[in-house]
């Protein structure tokens, strides 16, 4: 006789409930943080948020050179390029523990 069958299904969607939960604690957790990048040795600072929105750049003074705007954009680009890598990085370690040791088809 198959007993339990429905048991173990209903254990099963308030685990992916819990789970769904605990996805959505963890993305709100993230939407909160706010990582840094830098480039040039820290002249020029970028911060970006878990949502991956650039909320703020700071720039030394003595690396503004009016006859080299270009260096400045290089490195403002380069440390908003570190910024989002690293949230990214960040973001897949957080949300990566919730799919691990799983075998969900359609979810990576």
């Amino acid at each position: 006789m198959m007993r339990g069958g429905m048991g173990n299904m209903q254990k099963m969607m308030k685990q992916m409930q819990k789970m769904q939960k605990d996805m959505q604690k963890a993305q709100e957790d993230l939407s909160t943080k706010t990582i840094e990048g830098t480039a040039g040795g820290g002249m020029v600072t970028v911060v970006v948020n878990g949502n991956k929105e650039v909320v703020d750049v700071a720039i030394k003074p003595e690396v503004v050179d009016p006859d080299d705007i270009e260096m400045l954009q290089d490195l403002v680009l380069a440390a908003t390029n570190d910024a989002l890598k690293k949230m990214e990085e960040l973001t897949n370690e957080t949300m990566g523990q919730f799919t691990k040791g799983m075998n969900l088809p359609g979810m990576f």
